[in-house]
């Protein structure tokens, strides 16, 4: 694999700085910007940021929609194929692919905690939950709020307070016995807070804290025509609260983002677009792929990826410059230029 040219001192402090304090726009839908992010893929300098795309391992199965990426401390990578209920790992250095857990009720979102221990977002059973991964003891962390079932848990990330903001939605809840969508933040002690909820949002899906701990990035995903479809970012107080909503970035009416991680600098890496239209309003402004966004909300770089439909990704390898992709079948992997945040590398 080729050398990858380092950023040039302009370019490293455009992307590393803080986002901006900008107007809150209330809506990211068709009314606040017709034409998505289409202008904005001409003239980029991909290169700066991104190398090459590799394939790592192509799934078989009944039924495939990879998702949640995460790496372990010996870099292997844990990923889930919904569709069947399975959490995959791929040994990354024996390159065998194999099934972590079978009945995973679902489980999309996964992050390794600081421990090392597997943090999962089960969307079927409604709950979050930590695999102990020398025992294979599994702990439910939150299954409800307010007396009232969670929705379906479908992303999460972690403080360095050990507080976890996991975002939950579905498309047919039972509110009678569910909660909104929403999105919660979980402290160290067992208490849910709910952070955010419907109407506030539409359809949140990928959340992340960024390296500082000051802000909070929220992906709106929702299909419909005029609903969110676009990253909100939050101002992160120390004590876990957020205020202060804007726009990052607003991808209607393409499809949205999906997953995302973050870099050392701040920079998010998003999975977004389509190759084809589904039967949604969603159009193929966005381009399908990984798009590297700054905290102020500038593309800065995208690697197209091969098929429908690319969901998430995360940092991985020794210098957390290994960037895991899952798409469609495939899991992925291509190298950056900039490291991924430090909580990505884990304890055994």
């Amino acid at each position: 694999m080729k050398n990858y040219p380092n950023l040039s001192r302009r370019s490293f402090l455009k992307s590393s700085s803080l986002a901006t304090a900008t107007a809150f726009l209330p809506a990211c839908g068709k009314q606040a910007q017709e034409s998505g992010i289409s202008e904005r893929y001409k003239g980029l300098n991909s290169s700066d940021y991104l190398g090459p795309l590799k394939t790592e391992t192509r799934i078989d199965d009944s039924a495939i929609f990879t998702e949640g990426p995460a790496v372990d401390a010996e870099g292997n990578v844990y990923f889930t194929n919904i569709r069947v209920s399975k959490i995959l790992k791929w040994n990354t250095h024996t390159k065998a692919l194999s099934t972590f857990r079978e009945n995973s009720n679902a489980a999309n979102g996964l992050r390794f905690d600081p421990q090392g221990n597997l943090l999962a977002c089960e969307g079927e059973s409604g709950r979050v939950t930590r695999t102990h991964m020398r025992t294979g003891e599994i702990s439910v962390l939150a299954d409800n709020f307010a007396g009232k079932q969670l929705q379906s848990p479908n992303d999460l990330d972690y403080d360095s307070q050990g507080r976890i903001y996991f975002t939950s939605r579905t498309n047919n809840p039972d509110l009678e016995k569910e909660n909104l969508k929403s999105v919660y933040r979980l402290d160290p002690n067992g208490t849910v807070t709910q952070l955010l909820a419907e109407p506030n949002v539409h359809m949140p899906n990928g959340i992340i804290v960024s390296p500082d701990e000051k802000t909070l990035h929220l992906i709106e995903a929702h299909g419909e025509a005029s609903r969110n479809r676009c990253i909100f970012s939050y101002d992160l107080a120390a004590d876990g609260s957020i205020s202060n909503q804007r726009k990052t970035i607003d991808f209607y009416p393409g499809r949205s983002g999906d997953g995302m991680c973050v870099d050392e600098a701040g920079n998010l890496y998003v999975a977004a677009g389509l190759h084809n239209e589904r039967g949604s309003s969603e159009t193929l402004d966005t381009r399908p792929g990984l798009h590297v966004i700054s905290p102020e909300g500038e593309l800065l770089a995208f690697a197209k990826t091969p098929e429908e439909t690319i969901t998430n990704s995360t940092f991985g390898g020794e210098d957390l410059k290994t960037l895991y992709i899952t798409s469609g079948s495939y899991l992925l992997s291509l190298r950056t230029a900039i490291a991924g945040k430090a909580s990505y590398r884990t304890q055994s």
